[in-house]
């Protein structure tokens, strides 16, 4: 939400219909109360329901790593807002392991399920509505860390890689639809899944790009950093953007 010169508050995405993935606490939840507090109506997600989704936003329980949990939420929208114009694809993550070698099948997959498919699967089934209406913004959430390749972390920041691949393409696609599709990634920020994680690592020893100092910048993200880039690539003030990253970590990680 933004103010006008005499001090009256804008509602700038009154009457838009936005979904966000993994929306129940720390980045997603940001990102859940932003479009709220801009007039949007909202259905997030999570794989149950919690307490910390935030108020007003619509809520529906499912696993979005897989096919059916994606239909299942497709089919909410429908129900529930009639479509989407703004589509987020928040929920991601991964553990880390002793390396690269170490990461089992199953890990691999679950990382591509959750961090690549899951956008691919819900855009194939919210992407046309956006096409036929001739509007649209999508945003996947990827991770500034995808050049450093840490073993440790590499099915992650390989699927989230992929992500941003396909994002380029699909943005190429859609784009002569009026539909725009852009990527945030965010740094090391502080969430409770982050500091969950990062504690884990710690426990390990200690490998390549293992870094514990602060951004440049001097201190770890926010969610609202990361719900400010997101606010501003669904919103009009980017009409004239797509196909790009914006990278919000501080000035932690080499650029692209």
């Amino acid at each position: 939400m933004t103010t006008t010169e005499n001090g009256s508050a804008t509602r700038e995405l009154a009457g838009k219909r936005a979904v966000v993935t993994g929306g129940s606490r720390g980045i997603g939840a940001a990102i859940v109360r932003q479009l709220l507090d801009a007039g949007a109506e909202v259905l997030t997600t999570a794989r149950s329901e919690t307490s910390t989704v935030p108020e007003g936003a619509s809520f529906v329980a499912v696993d979005v790593r897989t096919r059916a949990g994606i239909e299942e939420l497709a089919a909410a929208v429908e129900e529930r807002l009639g479509g989407a114009d703004i589509v987020v694809h928040n929920a991601g993550g991964a553990g880390p392991h002793p390396g690269a070698l170490a990461i089992p099948d199953e890990e691999w997959l679950n990382a591509l399920n959750l961090n690549f498919l899951a956008s691919v699967r819900l855009d194939s089934l919210l992407a046309p509505g956006m096409r036929e209406r001739g509007s649209g913004a999508i945003v996947h959430v990827a991770s500034a860390a995808t050049p450093t390749v840490a073993p440790p972390w590499l099915h992650y920041t390989t699927a989230k890689a992929a992500l941003e691949n396909y994002s380029r393409g699909l943005a190429l696609e859609l784009a002569g639809y009026g539909v725009r599709v852009n990527i945030v990634s965010p740094g090391r920020t502080e969430t409770p899944g982050g500091v969950a994680r990062r504690k884990e690592w710690s426990l390990m020893t200690e490998g390549p790009g293992q870094d514990v100092t602060s951004p440049p910048l001097g201190r770890d993200g926010r969610p609202d950093d990361i719900a400010n880039a997101v606010f501003f690539l669904v919103s009009e003030r980017a009409s004239w953007v797509t196909g790009s990253t914006l990278v919000v970590d501080g000035g932690e990680y080499p650029k692209h």
